[in-house]
Order: C-alpha cells, then structure tokens, then sequence
C-alpha cells in the first residue's frame, strides 16, 4: 500500500495516489471525509501486477480520516500520515494530511 501526494501550484488542490496491493481481490475503493464515504466516489482500478490504483484530486490545507475498502473489508494505509480513533467506526482511521 502506498499514497503518493503531487501538489499543484496553480490550483488548491493535491493530486493523492491510493495504491493498495490486493490480487486475490475483485475490488478496492478508497474512502474518507473528501469524498463523503463513498466507495463509489473513491473507486480504485485493478492494475494486471494485482495493484489497485486511484488518482484524486482532493482540496489542501487539511486532513482526512480514510480507509481502504477491499472486498467489503475496512483497511488502514499502513503509510497513514497519522491514525486517529473514531468512535463512530469503533476502530482507528488513517488520516492524510495534504
């Protein structure tokens, strides 16, 4: 698993690569406060090595909780900018900081 952050001078956003190492998987998604959620928003694509990869362009300046869906199951990026308890899920979440 991996996230790689690219900054854009000329606008408030920052393009984040999710990439989640998944083979035996079907499906991966991304989810967090910048897209409300949503596996269907943070859809990632099944690369032939077995990665599923995502780009985002998601707003600067702040910080999200996330997690990976794969397969129905929640996963944390080991990679996390930090991690951070939510009560609501009853487990930790991820939190990216762009």
């Amino acid at each position: 698993m991996a996230i790689k952050k690219q900054f854009v001078k000329t606008k408030p956003v920052c393009k984040v690569t999710f990439s989640v190492e998944a083979k035996e998987a079907s499906t991966a998604s991304v989810v967090g406060d910048f897209n409300d959620w949503n596996p269907e928003k943070g859809e990632l694509s099944k690369l032939k090595n077995g990665t599923f990869k995502g780009v985002f362009e998601i707003p600067k300046e702040a910080s999200y909780e996330f997690k990976y869906i794969v397969d129905g199951a929640y996963i944390n990026e080991p990679e996390a900018d930090s991690f951070i308890w939510n009560g609501f899920a009853g487990a930790e979440n991820g939190v990216l900081v762009v």
